[in-house]
């Protein structure tokens, strides 16, 4: 995708993964400013970890088709208490991933402390004050699911690393 004046635009997926819910954001990162495209929540269907994997994939696989983004950003599995929570999530990541693999998306990875310093400056915020700052920078009003809020955030902190990353390419070669 190309904005105007031949400023590289992006569009981003982020997913917040989840046995139950699964939250999708999408933006589009331009002129160092994301913009809001989609956000919302897969609720996970079935009883089975077979019918609930291939819920996650299928809708991410619709969802993929639908706005065509150019990478995907995924939040990496942190072990909580309870190790069988840690086993479920990773599946579902795990199914989150190959949607991203098979549509022929990148896929990268962060963790829960790199997305909350990218969006809000501190890797040990609070799910409030992400929900907050991710209103504030997209301007978006009205309240949003938890879920799909640390999907665009995941989402907005792949873009800051990808925009990073150029900023850092072009002043090693000297542009």
């Amino acid at each position: 995708m190309q904005a105007e004046a031949g400023a590289a635009m992006s569009r981003i997926l982020g997913i917040d993964p989840g046995s139950r819910i699964t939250g999708y954001g999408l933006i589009e990162f331009s002129r160092d400013k994301p913009r809001y495209v989609a956000s919302g929540t897969i609720r996970v269907e079935g009883k089975a970890l077979d019918e609930k994997l291939r819920c996650i994939y299928s809708q991410l696989t619709e969802l993929i088709q639908l706005y065509r983004p150019d990478a995907m950003a995924i939040e990496q599995v942190f072990v909580h208490r309870n190790p069988d929570s840690a086993l479920k999530l990773g599946q579902a990541r795990g199914a989150a991933i190959c949607a991203g693999a098979m549509g022929g998306l990148p896929v990268a990875e962060y963790t829960p402390s790199e997305i909350k310093q990218s969006v809000v400056g501190s890797g040990r915020a609070d799910k409030s004050q992400v929900q907050y700052m991710i209103r504030a920078l997209l301007s978006l009003t009205g309240t949003l699911q938890v879920d799909a809020s640390d999907a665009l955030a995941v989402a907005i902190c792949h873009a800051h690393r990808r925009h990073l990353e150029r900023r850092l390419a072009n002043a090693v070669q000297g542009g």
